[in-house]
């Protein structure tokens, strides 16, 4: 970073970094990466927007902890470098986020494991959905690693008929990155 910001790129370059998923090192006795699970399914995410560029109001250094997808990436840059965006693929812009980390994002981040088992997570729960039509889902705020499944309390309902109404339905993924928002 320091030879990026002593070359002459430095007022126009973009950083977007990330990196792979997470791994059960034993919790929940579970040992890999394919989990749907917090642990599994998290990875760090960092964007730094050209310093000619920078959205009105952006602040280095802040961080969001609204949940995103990697598939958000593309419609960032793409706006942040004012390069019209490809109708035909998903995911949304984090220019809101990059802006104001704390603003309103009623959205949901949906990953995929394995063939029919799907996790959905917004600000505050994981649902989860298996493959032979099981289900979890976690309350982050009061349960944040994920030890106390509430699907079966009633008073979550309307919680598991939203997220669950998220998972794709089609075998053939047709619409897998087609998220909703609440």
């Amino acid at each position: 970073l320091d030879a990026l910001d002593a070359s002459p790129y430095a007022d126009n370059t973009m950083i977007v970094l990330w990196s792979d998923h997470g791994w059960q090192l034993g919790e929940k006795e579970h040992w890999g990466k394919f989990t749907a699970w917090e642990r599994s399914t998290r990875v760090p995410l960092i964007i730094v927007p050209p310093k000619n560029a920078q959205p009105k109001g952006f602040k280095p250094n802040t961080r969001s902890a609204h949940p995103v997808s990697l598939l958000d990436v593309y419609p960032t840059v793409v706006e942040m470098l004012g390069v019209e965006k490809r109708s035909d693929l998903d995911g949304r812009s984090l220019v809101p986020l990059i802006k104001k980390p704390d603003a309103k994002w009623n959205k949901t981040a949906l990953t995929a494991i394995g063939r029919g088992t799907f996790s959905i997570r917004d600000s505050r729960w994981r649902y989860i959905r298996y493959f032979d039509g099981s289900q979890e889902l976690y309350d982050l705020e009061t349960d944040p690693e994920e030890w106390n499944n509430v699907v079966d309390d009633p008073a979550n309902a309307k919680v598991v008929s939203r997220l669950s109404g998220q998972i794709p339905t089609d075998d053939g993924y047709k619409h897998f990155v087609r998220y909703g928002e609440y």
